[in-house]
């Protein structure tokens, strides 16, 4: 990664399966991006989390990531936050877990049940631990019967925690669409977050363009194809979501299928600077 440090003095990293697999960092990939920020580059962490930056650092920080490893973070929730103050009802009915409440901190909103509700925020499942979308087959169709709005604090649809595979609130998103349900995006792949992050850059180093930008990630349909999207070049990282002991040109192979005009320029499973 150091070639790639001196030819991209920005880079945009996510964070679950790249930093850390919500148990404990990485060790290596977290020191590679230490290496890159005191070589002067800037590291901005560009996550699907529905929780603010604020929330996402303090669970950098419970899980143990260096805090020399990055410069600041931007989230799908920080995104959604913008979203949840256009919504003219003003009265949102969480569909989450509680440990997401912290994404209606400062905003001007309501918290309702499902019935006084004029929009739906989804941040994921109540319970990732045990339950699947098939779960909320009854709710959603509930939900979709008064034709709420959704908006998805998370696009992710899956992660890895430790050797457990979790369902994120993308998934319930998507099964909220094909019950032809409207559903507002916040994080990866869709842009607004990519020019959230742009100006975060920019207040750290002056004069950034998104020719400085490298992304890095290892979600196909977030990370890959938003940075496909913004015309990025992506490291991408083996592993995250999938078995760590696939093939990883298996893995390209079948990206490059889905995001054909994706530039990626490497492909590993932890980020080395030697």
């Amino acid at each position: 990664m150091q070639e790639l440090s001196q030819r991209y003095p920005v880079w945009f990293v996510d964070i679950w399966g790249v930093i850390h697999n919500g148990v404990k960092p990485f060790a290596q990939t977290v020191d590679t991006l230490a290496q890159h920020r005191a070589s002067g580059g800037v590291v901005v962490l560009v996550s699907n989390s529905p929780r603010s930056e604020k929330g996402v650092t303090l669970q950098l920080d419970q899980i143990g990531v260096r805090r020399d490893a990055f410069d600041a973070a931007v989230t799908s929730g920080d995104v959604t936050q913008s979203l949840m103050r256009e919504e003219p009802s003003g009265k949102l009915f969480h569909l989450g877990p509680s440990r997401d409440l912290s994404l209606f901190e400062g905003v001007p909103v309501e918290r309702v049940e499902k019935e006084q509700a004029g929009a739906i925020i989804c941040t994921g499942l109540f319970h990732d631990d045990r339950e699947t979308p098939e779960d909320y087959t009854g709710l959603l169709v509930e939900l979709r019967t008064r034709n709420l709005p959704m908006i998805c604090a998370n696009p992710d649809k899956i992660v890895r925690k430790g050797d457990k595979l979790l369902y994120c609130a993308g998934a319930l998103a998507e099964a909220y669409q094909k019950l032809g349900g409207t559903v507002s995006m916040a994080g990866k792949p869709y842009a607004p977050i990519y020019d959230l992050a742009l100006a975060k850059a920019q207040s750290f180093r002056n004069g950034t363009q998104k020719s400085d930008i490298l992304a890095i990630g290892d979600g196909p349909e977030t990370d890959i194809l938003g940075a496909a999207n913004q015309a990025f070049p992506v490291v991408y990282v083996g592993g995250g979501v999938r078995d760590h002991a696939e093939d990883i040109a298996s893995e390209l192979a079948h990206i490059r299928t889905l995001v054909p005009h994706a530039n990626i320029v490497k492909a590993v499973h932890q980020l080395a600077w030697t």
